[in-house]
């Protein structure tokens, strides 16, 4: 748990590479990560654009046995998203076992990171049709996503589906 604590806490603090170093200490103390262990190292691993060291964790994380969770899948999706990987992103999400508003969110996110409008609002309507209730920051990602003027006409779509679910007023989805 401490080890846990540690990671996190470097990795809250913008101490990336020491977060890393520290799993890398970890792990060669014979001490077993778990699911924890494995999202939040794969978080900094997205924040770095670390894709190498992502896959190499990737990797460590299969082997572990520790099986697919919804905090280790949406943490890979973000991680792949973010270092240009958007089709292994989507890999992760299709053969995650259950997925909830936070890895719908992470997936519509990578696709509107590289500009895919319409995948993005593809997946936001299969999520609702799922009955996964988005969030606020699942607007915001769709928002980026649709920025350009050219997706004006969905922008007032998602404008609707915010009415829709009565959000309030939120300085970030009103930004």
């Amino acid at each position: 748990v401490s080890w846990n604590v540690m990671i996190a806490g470097y990795a809250h603090h913008g101490y990336h590479k020491e977060a890393l170093k520290l799993f890398q200490q970890m792990k060669q103390g014979d001490i077993e990560p778990d699911v924890i262990t494995f999202a939040s190292v794969l978080n900094v691993c997205a924040h770095l654009a670390a894709l190498e060291q992502g896959r190499q964790i990737h990797e460590d994380f299969n082997k572990s046995g520790l099986g697919m969770d919804i905090f280790v899948g949406s943490s890979l999706i973000d991680m792949y998203a973010k270092c240009g990987h958007i089709e292994h992103a989507r890999e992760v999400f299709d053969k995650m076992p259950e997925q909830n508003v936070v890895s719908w969110t992470a997936m519509i996110g990578g696709y509107g990171q590289h500009g895919d409008c319409e995948k993005a609002l593809n997946l936001f309507c299969k999520m609702q049709q799922e009955g996964v209730k988005p969030n606020e920051v699942t607007f915001v990602n769709l928002i980026n996503a649709c920025a350009s003027l050219a997706a004006l006409e969905h922008g007032q779509q998602i404008h609707s589906h915010i009415i829709k679910f009565m959000f309030e007023p939120v300085a970030f989805v009103g930004n």
